[in-house]
């Protein structure tokens, strides 16, 4: 009888026991997103993940899996390409800042000298100037952290000073043989990329980008129409060393010389459709003479503006050829608070060429690239730059241009090799201008203030020979070599270094290259083919 009654009621439990798991079953997370939840299935990491989680259970060491992630992540991304870099949590913040184009500190420069941390100019309107400091200042303490004569290192120093705005931090100031203690409240300070912008000739106007960041296009648009209001009718952009940064600062630049509708670049890549950026308004200057200046260590969004000018012919790339970077990359947020910036796609400009330089042979040959085109002789010879690209694209009016490797410019200039001779070099090297610069400056600052801006100073300062004397009394001292064989170059090289320093000690960058474009033969080059060249 009673095996009777388990036939009967057999199906009946079982169908009960179904409509329950199915009910559980709808009702567990994730049922309802598309994801699968696992009761009886094991999740498939990938040998990757299984071999790290091998490590931190069963190996018979301990370990720092942080730095075996960082080296595994690394090495999976050398076999992409050159520009697919992993970044490391305590690196985030640093270059995201150098993007953004802001940081959150008390604003000073500062360099170390004899263990001892110098201020060397203070941010106009910024926390330390509200606060009192003053360049000439050496700072011994912050907060209670000992910072003179205990082998204090710059990335240390920075982060004593940096911190949320307004937040307060005391610093002790050593002044005229006094000590001072200064509360300072941080805030917010620019890392300007628009370095310089100033009247070279009565017509022609210099802006000097050294980045693409975050407040790359207001900053061009101020200097721009700065330069307006000063009757300038011709243009001359300066990207020499300029390593890139966000495209969209280039696009909206170019869009402010292009005309009409006309494309500026477009990108295309595997999960990426072909995308066109195009003017979308009319720009402040589209029809002035302009002049774009390159050399090899412009790159990337540097690229994109000036292949954008020289394919619509709207104005002359002077220099040499640029570095080569025409891929486009994405910065991904990772959970352990690092980032992968992650190539997606190449750019390609109005003419379609793309100017990437070949990766084929491995990063380590990639990164050689620019010293083997000087050793090719590249850099002073134009014969000398190999087109890698045979196929030939054509500008707006017609003229052939290559891709494979760097914008190559409409004028060549050569790099001048008799300013960095051994002895050069060797003070470069030692800081020994900039060094010898701020100890002159702070012992002599009311020579200067007859000169009411950078412009009054670069035309009429000249090099006194007193200074010169002096500076060859510190470069011996110092321990620079050579000095009794100088040749007449390396002197008019030691005088337009310690003049451009001295603008920028007073007038910062803005100062610097005003100054150090004087004697500039790029800069000569560019004034003269504007002069010959008449505005639309």
């Amino acid at each position: 009888m009673s095996n009777r009654k388990l036939n009967v009621f057999l199906p009946l439990l079982l169908a009960v026991v179904l409509a329950l798991g199915m009910y559980l079953g709808h009702k567990m997370p994730g049922s309802n997103t598309g994801a699968q939840t696992l009761l009886f299935s094991r999740v498939d990491k990938g040998p990757l993940q299984e071999v790290m989680d091998l490590l931190k259970v069963k190996y018979v060491d301990t370990l720092q899996l942080g730095d075996l992630q960082q080296e595994a992540i690394e090495g999976l991304l050398t076999h992409l390409d050159p520009h697919s870099i992993y970044i490391p949590p305590s690196s985030v913040e640093e270059v995201n800042e150098d993007l953004d184009g802001n940081f959150q500190g008390i604003g000073v420069e500062f360099n170390i000298t004899g263990d001892t941390v110098n201020v060397i100019s203070v941010i106009a309107g910024g926390p330390s100037e509200t606060a009192g400091v003053q360049t000439g200042d050496k700072i011994i303490k912050v907060n209670d952290s000992l910072v003179a004569g205990n082998n204090i290192t710059s990335d240390k120093i920075r982060q004593l000073l940096r911190g949320p705005k307004g937040s307060k931090v005391m610093v002790t100031m050593m002044r005229n043989h006094e000590l001072r203690p200064i509360q300072i409240t941080r805030g917010i300070i620019p890392l300007y990329s628009v370095d310089a912008s100033y009247m070279a000739t009565p017509e022609i106007g210099y802006i000097k980008i050294s980045k693409f960041s975050g407040t790359t296009f207001d900053e061009f648009m101020a200097a721009l129409r700065n330069l307006q209001k000063q009757k300038m009718t011709k243009l001359v952009i300066d990207l020499r060393q300029n390593p890139g940064g966000y495209l969209d600062a280039a696009t909206r630049i170019a869009d402010e010389l292009l005309d009409d509708n006309k494309l500026i670049l477009y990108t295309k890549g595997k999960s990426y459709p072909r995308t066109d950026y195009k003017c979308e308004k009319p720009g402040l200057f589209e029809h002035g003479a302009l002049a774009i200046l390159t050399d090899e260590g412009s790159a990337s969004a540097s690229e994109i503006l000036a292949g954008a000018v020289q394919d619509w012919d709207r104005g002359t790339i002077i220099g040499r050829r640029t570095f080569g970077k025409g891929l486009v990359q994405e910065q991904f947020d990772l959970s352990n608070g690092g980032a992968l910036r992650l190539t997606v796609a190449r750019y390609y400009t109005p003419s379609g060429r793309s100017i990437q330089k070949s990766y084929a042979n491995g990063r380590e040959a990639y990164d050689e690239d620019i010293l083997n085109r000087f050793n090719h002789g590249e850099f002073v010879n134009q014969d000398s730059i190999k087109v890698l690209d045979t196929v030939k694209y054509k500008t707006a009016n017609g003229r052939v241009v290559y891709g494979g490797g760097g914008i190559t410019p409409d004028l060549f200039i050569p790099f001048d090799t008799s300013r960095f001779s051994p002895v050069i070099s060797s003070m470069y090297s030692r800081s020994a201008f900039s060094n010898f610069v701020y100890q002159y400056y702070i012992g002599h600052k009311d020579e200067f203030k007859q000169y009411k801006d950078a412009s009054q100073f670069v035309n009429q300062y000249q090099v006194p020979a007193s200074i010169m004397s002096a500076f060859k009394s510190y470069a011996e001292r110092d321990s620079i070599k050579g000095l009794s064989g100088l040749k007449p170059h390396d002197e008019i090289e030691i005088q337009n270094r310690l003049k451009a320093i001295l603008a920028r000690q007073i007038w910062s960058y803005e100062g610097y290259w005003e100054s150090l474009n004087q004697n500039d033969g790029m800069m000569k080059k560019a004034i003269e083919v504007l002069n010959k060249e008449k505005n639309d």
